[in-house]
């Protein structure tokens, strides 16, 4: 780690929000390496105003070392009411990075297992998230941490 202390894990702040958009052009560089037709090179996500207010709307969660944001992790609660389908809560996961610097030294698994005990906090009956194909490297990293298929999404480029 950067720092002597281990990383913290933490619900983010305002103040975070740059430090969140520096880490979203990694993610985001990614995902154009796998989808240059729909992930446009140099862009993010968010934008700093909106990383703002998701931090004020949904659970966004960072890894902290010595002061420094080195990972995140934002999610959105559903709830299905019912139905045909049984109601229940679900935590998705929308996206996790870790800073690159920081990568294979435990951060993520950490940070996944601080966004599992936020689903079983908030009674969630799962906790879901969406890999692009081609993302191998995320694709083993959650099957690594007990992630199952729930659904294939498939496309047809026209």
């Amino acid at each position: 780690f950067l720092h002597d202390a281990l990383p913290i894990f933490r619900r983010a702040k305002e103040e975070d929000a740059e430090a969140i958009g520096r880490i979203l052009f990694e993610v985001h560089a990614v995902h154009h390496t796998i989808r240059p037709d729909l992930f446009l090179e140099g862009k993010r996500k968010y934008d700093e105003a909106e990383v703002k207010a998701l931090i004020n709307k949904t659970p966004v969660l960072v890894a902290e070392d010595g002061g420094e944001v080195i990972g995140y992790a934002v999610c959105y609660l559903e709830e299905t009411k019912g139905g045909s389908m049984a109601a229940h809560k679900t935590l998705y996961l929308d996206d996790l990075c870790v800073d690159e610097k920081s990568r294979k030294q435990g951060v993520g698994k950490r940070l996944f297992a601080a966004v599992e005990a936020l689903a079983r906090e908030l009674n969630c009956y799962d906790l879901t998230l969406n890999v692009w194909e081609g993302n191998d490297a995320a694709r083993a990293f959650y099957d690594s941490l007990g992630m199952k298929p729930l659904k294939t999404y498939l496309e047809k480029v026209l």
